[in-house]
């Protein structure tokens, strides 16, 4: 390949960043990810030493999806509906209290179970409040010709969080001198930056005023995008495919702890470690995917990555060792980013500007889902043991690829 050629490719690679309001935004998501991810592996790594259970870890993540659930759809109208800076802004602020409040309770030893489940409630408010907003004015900043690959680089921002935030996350909690209180203040610095780099951006972006959206009826609205979704056969297909393999594959992350510590007899910095490679897997893979998220053969890649995923997860059940769950783990990192970047990517494609916001809420519904899932299979687990419940997970996420592209195949025929 010529240097003319690589250079064209990495301009296309990053071609968003050239947008200032963009890149403002994207680092405002790499501190607000960084927060989070460690945030997410402190939360786990504790309820697991307060009750030694997978069960209290499906709780944990259980309150984040029931709460996920709820905000995200109406975070979707409000995202077609109001500003989005001022909702993006709120949602920050009380992220950032969260941690605050959890380095609290923990540096004055009044910790207790109940806090983590609702930290991890309100992680999932203001999830659903901000999330919507933020891939809608992604769409808004930088214009549907860039936006597949706006939107992979935003997933590289979280996968690139995701490299560092769960290994430094373990390591401060591991070492006495910071503890786990010390690293829930270094979570809380990173959305405090985040929310700065909140504040330049465009006041008027996308949605309505605030005085535009009295007397609407959000029930009504979000039953409008219901409709809108169901009623387009690509956008419903691909809302339908992400719900189930998110839901059934990615509670990966929330038995983590249970397999590194109970499985392989290591402690919370191997936690962060393996979670850590996987995030280089979903490096690379957003990386490779950015100048191609536009392309032709987005939804067959997506159909790669969802199969690769869903292969990856049993696998990780099957694995004698650390080391050998770590190497699995760099696949499953990049099969789950390439899936996830694409269904955003398809989705947002094939809605129209109106319905961005609620289409973008259907979209993320999956992370409510696997959230609200972590219950059950964390019960599973506790029944066959988590490796067992791994393999299961990943059956489940192939069985729904394969009816999903069967489904392709039969829609194809009738319209030939």
């Amino acid at each position: 390949m010529s240097r003319h050629r690589i250079g064209q490719d990495r301009t296309a690679t990053f071609a968003a960043l050239g947008v200032p309001a963009f890149r403002a935004l994207w680092l405002s998501g790499v501190f607000s990810f960084m927060s989070v991810q460690m945030q997410f592996l402190l939360r786990g790594w504790l309820a697991w030493e307060l009750t030694q259970s997978t069960s209290a870890l499906g709780v944990v993540m259980f309150s984040f999806g029931v709460s996920l659930l709820i905000a995200t759809l109406f975070g979707g109208v409000a995202a077609d509906r109001l500003p989005k800076r001022p909702l993006m802004l709120a949602g920050q602020t009380v992220l950032l209290l969260t941690a605050v409040g959890m380095g609290t309770a923990l540096a004055t030893e009044v910790i207790a179970f109940w806090m983590l489940a609702l930290s991890s409630a309100l992680q999932g408010l203001m999830f659903g409040l901000i999330g919507p907003a933020r891939i809608s004015m992604t769409s808004d900043l930088v214009g549907r010709d860039r936006m597949g690959n706006a939107i992979t680089l935003s997933s590289l921002s979280l996968s690139g969080s995701r490299v560092i935030a769960p290994s430094v996350a373990g390591l401060l909690a591991g070492w006495a001198i910071v503890g786990l209180a010390g690293a829930y203040f270094v979570a809380s610095v990173l959305a405090a930056l985040s929310l700065v780099l909140l504040l330049p951006l465009p006041r008027a972006t996308g949605g309505g005023s605030f005085a535009s959206a009295v007397g609407r009826n959000p029930l009504e609205e979000i039953r409008q995008g219901i409709r809108y979704a169901m009623t387009h056969r690509r956008l419903r297909r691909t809302i339908l495919i992400s719900l189930f393999v998110m839901m059934f594959g990615f509670n990966y992350v929330a038995f983590m702890p249970a397999l590194v510590e109970g499985e392989f007899g290591l402690g919370v910095t191997y936690v962060g470690l393996i979670s850590s490679v996987s995030a280089v897997g979903a490096v690379v893979a957003a990386m490779l995917l950015a100048s191609r998220a536009d392309g032709p053969h987005a939804a067959s890649l997506l159909v790669a990555f969802g199969f690769g995923f869903g292969a990856t997860v049993a696998v990780l059940g099957l694995m004698p060792s650390f080391w050998f769950a770590a190497l699995v783990s760099l696949g499953i990192g990049a099969a789950s980013t390439g899936f996830m970047s694409l269904s955003q990517t398809l989705a947002m494609r094939a809605s129209d500007n109106e319905y961005q916001g609620r289409v973008q809420s259907l979209v993320q519904l999956p992370f409510a889902g696997f959230a609200i899932m972590a219950l059950p299979l964390g019960g599973l687990a506790e029944a066959i043991n988590v490796r067992a419940a791994l393999a299961v997970m990943g059956i489940l996420v192939v069985t729904a690829m394969t009816a999903h592209v069967a489904t392709a195949w039969r829609s194809g025929r009738r319209t030939a």
